[in-house]
């Protein structure tokens, strides 16, 4: 490799840096293959590199022998250069209020429509399914839902839910919009995914699944959580928003910033693709403490692997093969 592999600090220092192809190559080998390069398909160590087209040969008999650091990551079968995904990789991890397809576009020069697949795929790699269960003795749990999408009243007649009779008008707002529940360890991680209902049979299963035994749960007035077998505080929003140690502000900030860039940044999220923008946020929500921007970039950068979004997988064409 031409440069010796350093950390940059800002943008601009990885858009220099990543503009050198070798240091692309080195820092993306070093963080997938940190002890010597495997083979995608055998996990075979004995390979060899082709200088020339800066690739490896597995030199065990199969069909798929020659590799690139690509293969078998988000950005297999893309023909954008790895300077340009690093860049964008950097973005994403570091944009508080992420980044739109289109002003990638135009940062780094790609069409709207790649950089807004580049964008999904790199939302893939942020997914963390690893986390386990959150909470435990002594840490509580703040628990909360949303309702995103758009005013009735701006949606498209085609688009527009069919109005309910004898339908209360706090919940005449949220007809048509995509449910989403939080689950916030106090002061620490975060993890939120889309519901199809918020009854209790589903927040009951949701809260065993990701909330540890011995954890303290911290919601509204909301009957759906009452009955687990959890420990549970309520702070009635109807009085009051804090009552000493009990209250949902945590989440709650948590959805205000997700809102914030999906309505500031993205303007106009399908349904289909919303758990995705979830992902990312909570990706930057989780490491935003004691990390430097080059912390959260390579955490992201050694997510790659094992991940795959094709083009089709994306649009509801043909369902996902895997992750």
């Amino acid at each position: 490799m031409k440069n010796e592999l350093r950390e940059p600090e800002t943008l601009q220092d990885a858009i220099n840096f990543f503009a050198e192809s070798d240091n692309c190559l080195g820092y993306l080998v070093a963080r997938r293959w940190p002890d010597g390069v495997e083979c995608p398909t055998c996990g075979a160590t004995d390979v060899r590199f082709i200088a020339t087209r800066k690739m490896w040969e597995c030199k065990n008999n199969h069909s798929r022998k020659q590799f690139s650091v690509k293969v078998g990551s988000i950005m297999e079968d893309s023909a954008i250069g790895l300077d340009k995904w690093l860049v964008a990789m950097w973005m994403v991890a570091n944009c508080k209020n992420g980044i739109s397809s289109y002003e990638l576009s135009r940062t780094i020069g790609l069409t709207q429509k790649s950089a807004w697949f580049m964008l999904h795929r790199i939302r893939l790699a942020m997914q963390d399914e690893n986390m386990g269960k959150i909470g435990g003795s002594g840490t509580p749990v703040e628990i909360d839902e949303t309702f995103i999408g758009g005013k009735t009243k701006n949606m498209h007649k085609s688009r527009k839910p069919k109005p309910v009779a004898n339908r209360t008008p706090r919940l005449s707002g949220v007809i048509g919009k995509t449910i989403v529940v939080g689950m916030l360890e106090r002061n620490g991680r975060v993890k939120a995914q889309v519901v199809e209902s918020r009854t209790q049979a589903v927040l009951h299963e949701l809260i065993r699944k990701n909330v540890a035994t011995g954890t303290t749960l911290m919601t509204d007035e909301h009957g759906g959580y009452r009955g687990t077998d959890f420990e549970h505080e309520i702070i009635n929003h109807a009085n009051e928003y804090v009552n000493g140690l009990v209250h949902t502000n945590g989440i709650e900030n948590f959805w205000s910033l997700l809102k914030r860039g999906l309505n500031g940044t993205y303007v106009s999220v399908e349904p289909f693709h919303l758990f995705r923008y979830i992902d990312e946020q909570a990706f930057r929500f989780n490491n935003r403490k004691k990390m430097t921007d080059f912390d959260r970039f390579s955490l992201l950068s050694a997510s790659l692997a094992n991940k795959r979004l094709t083009y089709a997988e994306l649009t509801g064409k043909v369902s996902p093969t895997c992750c």
